[in-house]
């Protein structure tokens, strides 16, 4: 079993540490994916081939662990805020993290606001279809809902996105910026 998921972990660590550092930060990744494996190693008796290939299975471990991560962070933002009688502003919120990982060009600055614009249903199949390079039907079982949910989801997001970005790029050019 070990040798197993020595492959498993040789297979799909690389894209899974890649979807992580872009959603919570490189600090984050080898600890989420660690536990990914870990959870899958535990879980191991509920995966059921049929259902999805391994690699959508270990991304829906390791995106439902993503979204526990940011629920942990909020609440510990929240609770500082409460203990210093103010608003915590997040270093590392889901919608900042994007922001926090581009260098300072004002283009990737534009994308980044633009995805934060999105809900976290839009960016979710977003990140897992452009970053993770998940197909709808992975995406879908991750996510428990269809494959067309998915599809329409990902052109409804991709439509809003490029809406976004052209309107973000129309107002810089209306205020003199380059």
């Amino acid at each position: 079993m070990a040798e197993v998921f020595a492959q498993l972990f040789d297979a799909h660590a690389a894209d899974l540490r890649r979807y992580v550092c872009a959603r919570a930060g490189e600090h984050h990744a080898d600890d989420l994916v660690a536990e990914a494996f870990a959870v899958a190693i535990d879980r191991r008796s509920t995966y059921d081939p049929s259902r999805a290939p391994v690699r959508a299975w270990l991304f829906g471990i390791t995106h439902t662990l993503l979204r526990a991560h940011f629920r942990s962070q909020d609440r510990a933002e929240r609770a500082l805020a409460r203990v210093h009688g103010e608003r915590a502003v997040s270093e590392t919120a889901p919608e900042d993290l994007v922001t926090a990982r581009v260098d300072a060009s004002r283009r990737l600055e534009v994308i980044a606001s633009a995805l934060a614009e999105l809900t976290e249903d839009e960016r979710d199949v977003l990140l897992l279809s452009s970053w993770a390079h998940l197909e709808p039907a992975e995406i879908a079982e991750i996510l428990s809902v269809p494959a067309s949910t998915v599809r329409s989801r990902l052109h409804r997001t991709r439509t809003r996105l490029r809406t976004l970005l052209l309107d973000s790029e129309n107002l810089q050019q209306a205020s003199g910026e380059n």
